[in-house]
């Protein structure tokens, strides 16, 4: 077989096309089509999507409750609060997570789940964000990001 580097290249690529693989249990080097890969790829690699919820509180000691699933929460409070509380949702699968935007300061904020929440933020700044992950093994949400 010639070295890789010999190899005319091409600018695209169709199904029937043909890739060099090492087939790690026959020991060797085999051939696959660009539609053998993609079924690959199709049947073990999974998207997250996430959801976008909108939340515009108007008056301090605000509460929004998110949604279930992995949700990006917008939330665009009319002007800086003194406190607000972010429910995370109850029932919540293994590695959903829940990105948090916010437009103004909230001075006091309030991370709450039936569950434990380790690392939330206690206050956010204009145009911050904080993203939640909940592990289901532990019955927590943590924070990573």
């Amino acid at each position: 077989m010639a070295n890789i580097n010999q190899l005319s290249s091409v600018s695209s690529v169709q199904g029937g096309d043909q890739l060099a693989v090492w087939a790690t249990n026959n020991g060797d080097s085999r051939k696959a089509s660009i539609t053998t890969l993609m079924d690959y790829v199709n049947a073990n690699v999974t998207t997250v999507t996430k959801n976008t919820q909108y939340a515009s509180p108007a008056a301090t000691g605000f509460s929004v409750t998110v949604n279930t699933g992995d949700v990006w929460l917008i939330l665009t409070p009319v002007s800086t609060y003194a406190a607000g509380t972010i429910v995370l949702p109850t029932g919540a699968s293994d590695k959903d997570t829940v990105t948090v935007n916010c437009t103004q300061i909230v001075t006091s904020l309030t991370v709450f789940s039936g569950a434990t929440v380790v690392g939330a933020p206690t206050t956010l700044a204009a145009n911050d964000f904080f993203t939640m992950k909940y592990d289901g093994a532990t019955s927590s949400w943590y924070r990573v990001g």
